[in-house]
């Protein structure tokens, strides 16, 4: 397996550093960079498996930096950990809504650190593998959708929906949030597009007795749970 990338974005040299000794330690491969600036022209000279991501930066913040990459075709599947001493509820979900995978507050240990990294990269390389949920299979590289020998039929928007739900389950995504991750971050259509979506995705599923998999948080957004509501 080849060897993972990750670019730490830190003003703080001390910071940045002790990271960066933990993570090669652990076998990755590490970039620094002191500014958004500097993180961008790394990010151009070679796209990072991974990118962990300061909130209080000298030349743009964290959060505005994670939401361009997020809209950027070209980076919108990077991983994004937030690292921040802001622990405020608000801020974590100002966080996540911006569109980073995780959100990490400071003071953190490495092995925590270690650990969040993992699973965002477990997630983020689900692309290459067979996904599955209690008989549900989704093929990435197939791009297709089956239930034993039968295949699910999906739109293309149903189908990309679905491929999000798959590899980001047990979380409550928001329209807006859904909008950005799976729509893009440059498409401008109504929140409610995202409703006419799900219930077209359960459609399909119902055939199947998997509808039940799509579950609406009220005042919140969906979620992909094999759990019952």
């Amino acid at each position: 397996m080849a060897t993972k990338q990750i670019l730490i974005v830190e003003d703080e040299q001390p910071i940045r550093e002790m990271i960066a000794f933990g993570l090669r330690r652990s076998g990755f491969e590490v970039r620094e960079a002191a500014d958004v600036s500097a993180a961008r022209a790394s990010i151009a000279d070679q796209r990072p498996d991974l990118v962990l991501i300061d909130w209080m930066l000298p030349d743009m913040s964290g959060l505005e930096l994670t939401r361009a990459l997020k809209r950027d075709k070209d980076t919108q599947e990077v991983p994004v950990i937030m690292l921040t001493a802001r622990a405020e509820e608000q801020d974590k979900v100002m966080g996540l809504d911006s569109g980073a995978d995780d959100y990490i507050t400071k003071p953190f240990s490495p092995r925590e650190l270690l650990a969040r990294i993992n699973a965002v990269l477990r997630r983020s390389t689900n692309g290459d593998q067979l996904i599955e949920a209690e008989g549900l299979v989704l093929d990435a590289a197939g791009h297709r959708v089956t239930v034993g020998d039968r295949t699910v039929q999906l739109g293309p928007t149903e189908y990309r929906l679905l491929s999000f739900f798959m590899t980001h389950a047990e979380r409550v995504y928001s329209r807006a949030q859904l909008l950005d991750r799976v729509w893009g971050g440059n498409v401008y259509v109504e929140e409610r597009t995202v409703d006419v979506h799900i219930r077209r995705l359960r459609r399909a599923l119902e055939a199947f007795s998997y509808d039940r998999f799509i579950q609406t948080v009220r005042g919140s957004g969906y979620r992909f749970s094999t759990r019952s509501e």
